[in-house]
């Protein structure tokens, strides 16, 4: 006879959770927010240097908190990936949330949270979309549709509950992927108090004593495991539908005006947390180093036969590339501390290595035309300002993306590429499968001229850097007549 024993849903008395102030309102519920940011506060309230819970609450209509509740907000956190120089799965059962509310269904009660004396952090992730002011927002609407607009009416309640005491402000966290989030977000608080006219004393309240932080956040959250979740349950010898997985690296750079170390004292809990006046620095390490090494490989590593990252990693021809890109081009153009930059470095190659994610080269390859100008170009410019050279690798990633890109139909929104005569995606703006589409199967020249002269493209004519349209063109024809991997290795 099978066994029907059902296993028990994971809930507070499993985990033993203590209930703590409030100290936090978090608009999402979504796995990044809790496989990140609420992990990193249990493990402080765990270590007792922070003591506060969090609030869920869910911004949008769609979907359900039904789970959140039969599981009384508790969770699992499984991390997986190379640790100390083994493959380690590490899982955490998380206590720090304590109650999750939904906006449209418990008006009344998500905001009476403004009202809490304890209450001191907003978080959000609302994606890059929920950061807009939207002039069609009413602040009688309970609750206003944009999280702007959530916001603002949610302030304005804390306001005339504490009579505008400037203790009672609070800090915004927010984690949305869109350049200085927090800047741009009190943009659209403050347009708001005009349309709403709440008043000059209440403007002056969130500039004052209200402060909005800009963040950058970096960890891969691979979500729930969908695929094979009772063997998951088994591992964990019980239910958890809320199961988060992701790797174990993390970066939270908060960038700052007044200094909130204390209040927040993640780093002092052993957490990759970095607070200072200017991220940009460390925004353009990620999108040099990490980004830039993914634009730079992956289309050559695919036309090489792989179909992974790790697969990639595994491969010593496209390491290698990577390798020197990494090493002897990019970092030489960036500002932060050499030993920081190489320290981060070898982070991203031990991530790129994780056996337990399986990233496929196809999905990064989207606009990668868009991607190289914003994540390759600045490292290929500084090389040569710096060194007066061509850096070989990044002008190869260029004759690389131009062979990937080759194609003359466009079928579905894609220019169709072939790959040892199977076809693949090319997913981009239409101009741009419109112009390989057009050009590609022009004489090697012509075709990289008139690429790298699309300042609609790249904002300039890098045909005016020296020796980039011979480099890229002598590149492009081996790639075309001995294959990615002969000319690959030729520059290696």
């Amino acid at each position: 006879m099978e066994d029907k024993t059902e296993m028990e849903i994971l809930n507070k008395a499993m985990t033993g959770k203590k209930e703590r102030p409030v100290k936090v309102v978090q608009f999402g519920e979504g796995n990044f927010l809790r496989g990140f940011v609420d992990y990193m506060i249990d493990i402080a309230n765990e270590k007792g240097m922070f003591d506060g819970d969090i609030v869920l609450i869910k911004p949008i209509e769609f979907g359900n908190l039904e789970m959140f509740h039969r599981q009384d907000c508790q969770y699992t956190v499984s991390l997986r990936g190379i640790v100390d120089g083994e493959a380690k799965v590490l899982n955490r059962k998380i206590t720090s949330v304590a109650d999750a509310v939904d906006t449209s269904t418990e008006y009344e009660k998500y905001m009476s949270l403004a009202e809490l004396d304890t209450l001191r952090f907003v978080v959000s992730n609302t994606t890059e979309a929920g950061i807009v002011y939207d002039e069609t927002d009413r602040f009688d609407a309970k609750p206003p549709k944009s999280f702007p607009g959530k916001l603002t009416k949610f302030l304005y309640r804390r306001f005339e509950t504490f009579k505008g005491d400037k203790e009672k402000g609070l800090v915004m966290l927010p984690v949305e992927l869109i350049d200085d989030n927090g800047i741009m977000l009190k943009k659209c608080v403050m347009q708001l108090i005009d349309l709403w006219k709440l008043g000059d004393d209440f403007k002056t309240w969130v500039d004052e004593a209200c402060i909005f932080t800009s963040t950058l956040v970096d960890r891969i959250i691979t979500g729930y495991p969908r695929d094979n979740e009772k063997e998951e349950w088994e591992k964990l010898g019980y239910e958890d539908h809320l199961l988060v997985t992701g790797e174990p690296f993390a970066l939270w750079v908060i960038e700052s005006e007044k200094d909130i170390s204390k209040e927040l004292p993640l780093p002092d809990a052993g957490l990759p947390v970095i607070f200072t006046d200017n991220q940009k620095p460390y925004k353009q390490r990620k999108v040099r180093i990490l980004n830039g090494a993914h634009t730079s490989f992956v289309l050559a590593s695919y036309l090489a036969g792989n179909d992974y990252v790790k697969e990639s990693m595994d491969d010593d021809d496209i390491r290698n590339f990577m390798m020197k890109t990494i090493f002897d081009e990019v970092i030489p153009t960036l500002t932060l501390p050499e030993a920081e930059l190489k320290e981060f470095a070898e982070a991203v190659i031990t991530r790129f290595n994780n056996p337990y994610v399986k990233h496929a080269l196809l999905s990064i390859s989207l606009n990668s035309v868009s991607k190289w100008r914003a994540r390759c170009m600045p490292s290929l410019l500084g090389y040569v300002e710096k060194t007066g050279k061509l850096p070989v690798h990044l002008a190869f990633s260029l004759a690389a993306l131009m062979a990937f890109y080759t194609g003359t139909e466009i079928r579905d929104k894609a220019l169709i590429g072939h790959r040892n005569g199977q076809e693949y995606n090319i997913m981009d703006d239409r101009k741009v499968l419109e112009f390989f589409r057009d050009n590609c199967e022009k004489d090697t020249r012509t075709f990289v001229t008139a690429f790298l002269g699309e300042e609609d493209f790249f904002g300039q004519d890098l045909n005016q850097v020296a020796g980039l349209t011979d480099a890229v063109t002598a590149y492009l024809d081996d790639i075309k007549k001995n294959g990615m991997r002969a000319a690959l290795c030729r520059i290696s």
